[in-house]
């Protein structure tokens, strides 16, 4: 049931069989760099630099392969694939394609504002510095904006399991006039807290500037506890865990723990991976996904797509799971992308403009196809 039941628009499968939800206005916050790049570009980029590595060379065979390995139902064996996206992204003009190229795939996707991420220390094994890791996709991701008018912005990860997220942290600051945005913690969850990196985030708060962590996704609200009261997130990636806290009582109805209510209560936002999650073992079923409960009860949720060539995704495959999975209609759909842009580390004024002047109009057109 979708939680505009007022409404007569058609929901679920009937809207997705109604409209096309590709062309839908759709903003994006969480996704990885080396986790989207076409199976293509690893196969040139791989012969080009001499990375011998690779399962194969046919493009088709070697996306049945990522698909193959990110589907195993934890988060470690999940991350095993980066080892070869990350290979053949050592150089900056193979850094600057694939930035590129993610905003010509964002373009694709009917995807008008997109937040990119990734963690530049995994790029410096030819030589590059952090900060020439960085300018070279800052330059794809400016030629892709000239190119499509896909708006974007960048964020610096810092690794849970190293010890230089303060290192990573004065990085993302002193490149945040170049178009990086905000900072994160990346890498698997269990045994590496957020805690262990506050003087980083403690870095990030000191300059005025933004944080996302991944929590919640392979450990429980611990994690998301820690990464809001003693990191100071202003996102979360996943918490797909926030689920622990909630109690789902027989009429259907949801009893909030402490935790869930304060997410619930200060609007944090929660940047959800419906396919990642189901890979990564963050839920067992699509159905079972938390994130019906999250956007019924009110929580500030938007669609994410996490690793586009590791859950073979896009955004328009999210949604559409989304939608008739859990019975959403229009209005769902565009107080997602809402929630979404309203939650972006973008400059006020150009959310603003996003809003007014792309996703407002966007749906009001789909809006009118249904009448």
């Amino acid at each position: 049931m979708s939680i505009f039941t007022q409404s007569k628009e058609p929901t679920g499968k009937s809207l997705v069989n109604a409209i096309d939800i590709r062309r839908l206005p759709k903003v994006l916050l969480h996704e990885h760099l080396d986790g989207g790049l076409r199976p293509t570009t690893v196969i040139d980029l791989a012969a080009e630099l001499g990375y011998d590595g690779l399962p194969t060379t046919d493009a088709a065979e070697l996306a049945k392969w990522f698909h193959r390995g990110a589907q195993r139902g934890n988060l470690p064996e999940y991350l095993e694939g980066f080892r070869h996206t990350i290979a053949v992204m050592q150089t900056p003009e193979a850094l600057e394609r694939v930035a590129f190229e993610f905003i010509e795939d964002m373009y694709d996707d009917g995807v008008v504002y997109a937040e990119v991420r990734f963690a530049p220390v995994y790029h410096t094994e030819r030589g590059l510095t952090q900060d020439e890791v960085v300018a070279a996709v800052v330059r794809g991701l400016e030629r892709g904006e000239r190119t499509y008018g896909v708006e974007w912005g960048l964020i610096i990860c810092a690794m849970r399991h190293m010890q230089n997220s303060l290192e990573a942290a004065e990085l993302a600051i002193r490149s945040r006039d170049t178009g990086v945005v905000g900072f994160d913690l990346a890498g698997g969850e269990d045994g590496f807290p957020p805690k262990k990196h506050v003087e980083a985030f403690q870095a990030i708060e000191r300059a005025n500037f933004y944080i996302t962590i991944h929590a919640g996704e392979a450990y429980g609200p611990e994690s998301i506890w820690q990464a809001l009261q003693y990191c100071g997130a202003h996102r979360l990636g996943h918490a797909t865990r926030l689920r622990d806290d909630i109690q789902v009582l027989p009429d259907g109805s949801l009893k909030l723990g402490r935790l869930a209510q304060y997410i619930l209560d200060r609007r944090v936002p929660l940047e959800m991976c419906l396919l990642s999650n189901l890979h990564t073992g963050a839920c067992t079923t699509l159905e079972d996904h938390p994130f019906g409960n999250f956007i019924r009860q009110g929580f500030r949720v938007c669609l994410n797509t996490d690793d586009r060539l590791m859950s073979d995704t896009s955004m328009t495959q999210e949604t559409t799971l989304a939608t008739e999975l859990f019975d959403l209609n229009l209005r769902d759909l565009e107080k997602l992308s809402l929630n979404a842009i309203k939650s972006a580390f973008a400059p006020f004024d150009k959310r603003l403009r996003i809003i007014f002047d792309t996703i407002k109009p966007g749906f009001a057109a789909a809006r009118a196809t249904l009448h």
